[in-house]
């Protein structure tokens, strides 16, 4: 049994992460810069947003890898290092992360898909073992598989991660509200719909990140508890909704905001939360000192 398994197993509820590509883009990422490249010219920058995540109180910080794959980084011309970046960006949180918190390998999608011929299956798992394999060299703790809308490439991300490393594999999907007040991807895939699938193929923590903010995020935990009492849920929300104003994004939600729903989500079944776009080390903390009281 994986120790964040037994930490949950135990009665904890986890504090993840904040966003990374905000806080990249901050420092100074520019637009069609590879991010992951920053792993090896500006570690000390990627470093720096790790640590503060520890700093804030979070159990456990994801790796700057999300675009890490063959097919994401072949746009950059880096397809050939594809195990040195995501080596190099699990040994930087790693480092930050010290020997008392859990390290997330991300692993985002490729973005290529399977309905339209674009990739095969084994193209694609091909690509999710490579960053995988790569992810448990640099000393990850689990593989996060995230922001997945295709359940077929999900759950071959899974299988890939399961089959190929010692590492507990998560997996979260995106979903939006639609007009009925249903959640799917934007492939279709309902939370219920996706829950079996991904357990099935290996994942033992699953959830949904993105797309939401955290009130949202509790009707989604509640829908997968109603097909799976027992599964760990991770959710990485959101800021709120993204707000688009003279070429900026921002997003509403303040710290105190996120944490004023996080008993709520608790209650629903939720096991690690954190967050996703927009929000920062302040809403971080303010999770923390929820769960904490809790």
């Amino acid at each position: 049994m994986s120790k964040i398994i037994q930490e949950i197993q135990n009665g904890r509820i986890l504090v993840s992460d904040g966003a990374w590509g905000t806080f990249l883009q901050k420092k100074g990422l520019a637009p069609g810069e590879c991010p992951e490249q920053w792993n090896l010219t500006r570690a000390d920058d990627v470093f720096d947003i790790a640590k503060s995540y520890i700093d804030a109180g979070a159990d456990m910080i994801e790796t700057n890898s999300f675009g890490g794959n063959y097919f994401k980084l072949k746009g950059y011309g880096l397809e050939g290092r594809v195990f040195e970046l995501n080596k190099a960006a699990a040994e930087i949180s790693r480092k930050a992360a010290g020997p008392d918190r859990f390290v997330l390998g991300s692993v985002g999608p490729t973005g290529k898909l399977l309905m339209m011929e674009e990739v095969t299956e084994d193209e694609l798992y091909s690509a999710f073992k490579e960053q995988s394999v790569a992810l448990e060299a640099g000393g990850v703790d689990a593989i996060v598989i995230e922001t997945m809308t295709d359940l077929e490439e999900a759950r071959i991300a899974v299988k890939a991660a399961k089959e190929n490393t010692a590492c507990e594999v998560i997996c979260t999907m995106t979903f939006d509200k639609i007009l009925s007040g249903e959640f799917r991807t934007m492939m279709g895939i309902s939370p219920a719909e996706m829950t079996e699938t991904l357990i099935e193929a290996g994942a033992t923590i699953i959830g949904a990140n993105c797309g939401n903010g955290i009130a949202d995020m509790i009707g989604i935990v509640k829908e997968i508890r109603q097909v799976n009492a027992k599964i760990p849920i991770l959710i990485h929300a959101n800021a709120g909704m993204p707000h688009y104003c003279d070429g900026e994004t921002t997003f509403p939600e303040s710290p105190a905001d996120m944490a004023s729903r996080v008993k709520e989500i608790i209650e629903a079944g939720a096991n690690i939360i954190g967050g996703c776009c927009g929000t920062t080390p302040d809403h971080i903390c303010e999770v923390h000192h929820v769960v904490k009281s809790i």
